[in-house]
């Protein structure tokens, strides 16, 4: 397998919700803090006893946090011809399509026609609960949701 193949098959968790949300906090702290600061004779003062900013500053702190831990996490999802992976920093679960009995594809009730909310439960054999993969939480979501349906036609040949 060619190192073009290989890349079509990573799908790495994607990390902008964490970006944009990390970016809007802080411009809302920094412009909440320069609309509530003072300007005395020509000069800009801080205020340092206002709740709303010390929470908005917890705010930007999570954000960041989430942000630092998931690209720590570096989560992603591997589906070659005899399996799916999913991986991070920590480890790999690997189930072999042998042990999956059924993947049904479904959508969000709230978004009509829409393919970002769309969604796979994969069933597996050792699990009570079917395992969910939310297409929009990755990279490339249009090409995890081909080789997710790949997977399914040779689950159902099987």
């Amino acid at each position: 397998m060619n190192n073009g193949d290989q890349q079509r098959n990573i799908f790495k968790y994607n990390m902008s919700f964490y970006y944009k949300s990390t970016i809007i906090y802080f411009v809302v702290f920094i412009l909440y803090g320069v609309i509530r600061g003072e300007f005395v004779e020509d000069s800009f003062k801080l205020i340092t006893k206002d709740p709303v900013l010390y929470f908005l500053a917890i705010i930007v702190i999570i954000s960041v946090a989430a942000l630092l831990y998931n690209l720590f996490r570096n989560m992603y999802i591997e589906i070659t011809d005899d399996g799916i992976s999913f991986a991070d920093r920590f480890g790999t679960k690997k189930i072999m399509i042998d042990q999956i009995t059924r993947i049904r594809f479904s959508k969000q009730r709230r978004a009509v026609n829409s393919k970002s909310f769309r969604t796979a439960r994969l069933k597996v054999n050792s699990k009570i609960r079917p395992l969910i993969i939310r297409f929009a939480d990755y990279e490339n979501q249009d090409e995890l949701l081909n080789r997710i349906e790949e997977l399914k036609k040779m689950i159902e040949r099987n």
